[in-house]
């Protein structure tokens, strides 16, 4: 809990936050749009390629287990830094890989450093004022989601005229310097307790089993993530297709429009400081459902095909963005003794749902076409949404006390 003669967080310390949470989990997606030519560049077989992705995931959820706990036990400050060395070191090794296990080892370590984000939004919440916390954790959620939906053109575009190559190095340079800036301008943050590293990783379950407002807004949000999944696995693949007939470049344009759904971020923090965190998690979860809804009607005009699928990526995005900040900003209110584990445990539950959304997508499309990947995608937020109703009843209390 904040002093009462505490300053707030200071704007320029939000913005920081908010673009450095950007850039470092950018660092997750530059590989997706680019599993052809780097599998084609390190003799990876076609069944093998989606490896390339899938280390990645895997990295990251080991480090939201693993490395973020960390951020309840460690100073946060040195925490941070160490992690995104680390992702330099990997990056860099990506860029120079010239052989698959040398890239797929890159891969791993690009997913574990790239927790640093997910230390960088609870420092968000331990800064701020209550009063404030949802707004400042929402700025700075709007920065982690528009790294992730830039990073797939940016890479496209940047490979298109430079190579893989290029991305992954750059990368590795801006994630060098991101280091040193953030340990000159954030404050330290020393955790008030010392537990054992050993006790720390056995609390999660903990965490888990006896804190329902954790498990709620993380089912929650996991379907609204394996929504958001399924829709940028398989929505590229229709756009490429004969129906739309995009250009990779065309296709990057057409996700760079969809990030303006992250403008819900902040806006979704605002209502939850006023009280209002419950009707507005059912805006969210209907709003997923809507982006699914939009592109089943399906005109004659092709430009208006367009603009609805482009309508439906903002429709989404603002889901996915305003009930990220809503969940965040319920468990954040449970204690800082507990946020980093909350985060991590948080985090690694909705990339399960991310991930099993990107796999049933790509099933779907190819056994059931482009109707049935839509309605396995609406599948996700309708779900949650009918688990709302229960919280609505107050079956279970919607709240549990945290450990």
């Amino acid at each position: 809990m904040n002093h009462p003669d505490t300053p707030d967080i200071a704007p320029g310390m939000v913005r920081l936050l908010a673009f450095s949470a950007g850039l470092i989990v950018a660092s997750l997606y530059y590989s997706q749009t680019l599993v052809g030519p780097i599998s084609a560049a390190t003799g990876l077989s076609a069944e093998a390629a989606g490896l390339i992705v899938t280390l990645t995931q895997i990295g990251y959820a080991l480090g939201l287990i693993f490395v973020v706990p960390l951020g309840d036990l460690l100073e946060n400050r040195r925490l941070v830094f160490v992690a995104l060395l680390a992702t330099s070191v990997a990056l860099a090794l990506a860029a120079f890989s010239n052989s698959a296990w040398m890239f797929l080892a890159a891969s791993l370590g690009i997913g574990l450093g790239s927790v640093a984000a997910q230390v960088l939004v609870p420092f968000a919440a331990h800064l701020s004022l209550e009063e404030t916390r949802g707004y400042n954790v929402g700025r700075v959620v709007s920065g982690l989601l528009l790294g992730i939906m830039v990073a797939r053109p940016a890479a496209s575009l940047i490979a298109d005229h430079g190579g893989w190559h290029l991305v992954f190095g750059g990368a590795s340079v801006a994630i060098l310097a991101l280091a040193f800036v953030l340990r000159r301008k954030l404050p330290q943050r020393v955790p008030a307790h010392q537990l054992g590293y050993g006790r720390l990783i056995g609390s999660l379950w903990t965490l888990f089993a006896t804190t329902p407002v954790l498990r709620r807004r993380a089912a929650y949000q996991a379907g609204l993530f394996g929504s958001f999944s399924l829709f940028w696995t398989v929505t590229p693949l229709v756009l490429a297709s004969p129906q739309f007939g995009l250009s990779q470049t065309g296709i990057a344009v057409y996700a760079l429009v969809g990030m303006a759904g992250a403008v819900a971020s902040p806006v979704a923090g605002r209502l939850a400081d006023r009280g209002h965190t419950l009707a507005a998690t059912a805006c969210a979860l209907v709003l997923g459902v809507i982006g699914f809804a939009l592109p089943l009607y399906e005109p004659a005009s092709r430009a208006l095909a367009i603009g609805i699928l482009v309508l439906a990526s903002i429709v989404l995005d603002m889901a996915v963005a305003a009930n990220l900040v809503l969940g965040q900003r319920a468990i954040f209110a449970l204690g800082a003794e507990v946020r980093s584990r909350l985060n991590g445990i948080y985090f690694a539950l909705i990339f399960s749902g991310g991930a099993l959304g990107s796999a049933l997508g790509a099933w779907v499309y190819a056994h059931h076409g482009w109707h049935g990947a839509l309605l396995a995608g609406m599948a996700f937020p309708a779900a949650a949404l009918a688990w709302w109703f229960s919280e609505l009843s107050g079956r279970p209390a919607p709240f549990g006390k945290a450990v």
